[in-house]
């Protein structure tokens, strides 16, 4: 595996197992390469609960609970649909974290509104509510799923140090 991949997945093994977390993931245009990269990390059992590939419309909805209304008025490709995925994987699943990609990696299918290596993401964790970001990545196919497994993964970083943040100790 790519040392940044392995080094990143490392990271993020540790900042779940420092907190008692497990993440699930919930994927389309990255067809598993964020849980693969994951469960790469010798221990990862320990923090890796499950990953849910959802490609079609049909199995985001079937899997996670997508709901129909959101993908006709938004596309598979958007925030809301994205929330909807991460949101899903935490009902159904026994983590605590999870993020959800989905997207246009080319190099077909783009659009006007949304081209080819426009990428959305969500985190959420138990308890809090998703968020969630679009971005645009260059290159081909294969450079554009592999930014955005980094950037989903960084962005767990993120949301996991947000909420350490805003824990506050009181007496």
């Amino acid at each position: 595996m790519d040392k940044d991949l392995e080094d990143l997945s490392v990271r993020v093994g540790a900042a779940l197992l420092e907190r008692k977390l497990m993440l699930a993931c919930a994927e389309s245009c990255t067809g598993g390469w964020v849980s693969e990269v994951v469960t790469a990390t010798a221990g990862s059992s320990q923090w890796f609960e499950r990953g849910f590939i959802t490609y079609s419309n049909a199995a985001k909805q079937e899997l996670l609970g997508v709901r129909a209304e959101t993908l006709r008025a938004d596309g598979a490709v958007s925030e809301a649909v994205v929330r909807e995925m991460a949101a899903g994987a935490l009902r159904r699943s026994h983590a605590q974290a999870a993020l959800a990609i989905s997207g246009v990696a080319g190099p077909t299918g783009g659009s006007p509104g949304k081209p080819v290596g426009t990428l959305c993401f969500a985190w959420v964790l138990r308890g809090g509510e998703p968020t969630a970001e679009t971005l645009h990545f260059p290159g081909d196919r294969e450079a554009v799923r592999k930014q955005s497994v980094i950037h989903a993964l960084q962005g767990l970083l993120r949301k996991l140090d947000e909420a350490s943040t805003n824990i506050r100790v009181t007496d």
